[in-house]
C-alpha cells in the first residue's frame, strides 16, 4: 500500500504518507502549550507528518478561546515537550502558523492587540468567548502598509521560534477565511492599493509571507495550506478564482516551498472543488502536494496511486484513532469522534479515545 510506503524530499524523511490534518482543539490555557498537547500528538505520532492546530504568530493572531501561540517565550519552552515526543515516536512535525485576521473577538485576545484585515469588512454571526459566551464579530481595522509589514515579520519570528521550539518547519495557513485568505478572497479584500484588484495583488501578501518565512527558516522547512472553492468565514466563489489559484502555485513554485497543502471540504458541504483547478495546481507547482478532505483509506490510496498526491491529510479520523496508522495496516475498526468535545478544556474527547 503506497500510503504506508516512505516518502522523501529533500531533507524532510518520513516513516509514511499519512498527515495529520490541522485541527483546532482549544486545549491551550492561557495560550500556552502543556503536558495533555504533548501527549494528544504523541498518541498520534505513529503517521509520517504532523500538522499542529492553528497557533498564532501574534496577539492580533488570536482568534478562538485557548488557541496556543509562538509569540512568547513561555509557549516556545511549552512546545518543546510536544516536538520531543512527536519525535520520539518517529514523525515530523511542523507548526501551522494562523493569523485569523477579522475572525476574532477582543475578550480571546490579550490586551493591547487589534483585530486587523485588508478591508474593514465584519463578519457575519458570533465568536464564542470563555468569558462572555457567544458574542458578534467586531469591525476589523483596515491594515495600513505598517500593520501588513507588521503582520509579515510576525510570522517570520513566530517561524523563527517554532525552529528553536524543535518543529521540523511550518505551514502557513493560506485557507479557511484567516489572514492570508482574506486578502485572496474578494468578500473581505475590497481595499485600493497594491493589495488589492488583480488576482496578482491579492495574491501578493500571501507570496510575501511565503517568501519572507521561507528565507528566514529555509524553504525546506515552509509549506502553506490553501482552500480554493472555500467559503469558511465569510469566503465567496469570486470571478477568476481558478487563474488566482494557478498564479499562486506559479509563484510559490518560483519562492520554492516545501509543499502546498490543498484542502477539499465540499464533503462538509462546502462548494465542490473542480479538477480543473486541482490539475491547475498541480502542473504550476513541483514540490510536494497534500491532498486533505473526506480521505478515507480507499480514497486516499488511490490519489497516490493516481499521482493526484504525494501525501494525504486526514483529519477527524487520526482526532478520533490514537495510533491511525497502525489501524489502517491491520483493518482495525475505527473509532467515531466525539463532536461535543472537539472545542472544550480537558482531556475528554482529546486523549481518552481507545
Amino acid at each position: 500500500m503506497k500510503l504506508l510506503e516512505t516518502y522523501e524530499t529533500g531533507s524532510l524523511k518520513l516513516q509514511n504518507r499519512i498527515v495529520m490534518a490541522p485541527m483546532t482543539r482549544s486545549r491551550a490555557i492561557n495560550n500556552i502549550p502543556n503536558g495533555l498537547m504533548a501527549k494528544y500528538y504523541e498518541q498520534r505520532a505513529d503517521v509520517g507528518l504532523i500538522v499542529t492546530e492553528g497557533i498564532a504568530p501574534s496577539g492580533n493572531g488570536l482568534g478562538y478561546p485557548r488557541i496556543p501561540g509562538l509569540f512568547m517565550k513561555e509557549q516556545v519552552e511549552g512546545f518543546k515537550a510536544v516536538t520531543k515526543a512527536v519525535h520520539d515516536r518517529g514523525a515530523k512535525i511542523f507548526a501551522q502558523l494562523m493569523h485569523t485576521g477579522r475572525v476574532s473577538h477582543p475578550e480571546n485576545m490579550p490586551a493591547g492587540s487589534r483585530i486587523v484585515a485588508p478591508s474593514p469588512v465584519s463578519l457575519e454571526g458570533e465568536m464564542y468567548t470563555d468569558s462572555k459566551g457567544p458574542q458578534p464579530y467586531p469591525v476589523p481595522e483596515e491594515m495600513n502598509e505598517d500593520d501588513i509589514e507588521q503582520a509579515l515579520q510576525e510570522y517570520v519570528t513566530a517561524s523563527r521560534n517554532a525552529i528553536e521550539a524543535g518543529f521540523d518547519g511550518v505551514e502557513l495557513h493560506g485557507a479557511n477565511g484567516y489572514l492570508i485568505d482574506q486578502f485572496i478572497n474578494t468578500a473581505s479584500n475590497q481595499r485600493k492599493g497594491k493589495y488589492a484588484g488583480s488576482h496578482e495583488n491579492r495574491s501578493r501578501f500571501a507570496i510575501e509571507a511565503a517568501t519572507r518565512v521561507s528565507g528566514a527558516i529555509g524553504k525546506e522547512r515552509t509549506g502553506i495550506r490553501l482552500s480554493p472553492y472555500g467559503v469558511f468565514s465569510g469566503m465567496e466563489i469570486f470571478e477568476g478564482l481558478e487563474d488566482t489559484y494557478e498564479y499562486l502555485a506559479k509563484e510559490l513554485n518560483r519562492v520554492g516551498v516545501l509543499y502546498i497543502h490543498t484542502v477539499d471540504h465540499s464533503s462538509m458541504g462546502s462548494p465542490e472543488v473542480t479538477d480543473s483547478v486541482k490539475e491547475k495546481i498541480r502542473n504550476a507547482f513541483k514540490g510536494t502536494l497534500i491532498a486533505s478532505g473526506g480521505f478515507d483509506k480507499e480514497k486516499a490510496e488511490k490519489a497516490l496511486q493516481e499521482g493526484r498526491a504525494d501525501l494525504v491529510a486526514f483529519g477527524r479520523p487520526v482526532l478520533a484513532n490514537p495510533n491511525f496508522a497502525a489501524k489502517i495496516k491491520n483493518g482495525s475498526p475505527l473509532n467515531q469522534p466525539d463532536f461535543d468535545t472537539f472545542y472544550t478544556p480537558g482531556e475528554k474527547g482529546y486523549t481518552d479515545y481507545k
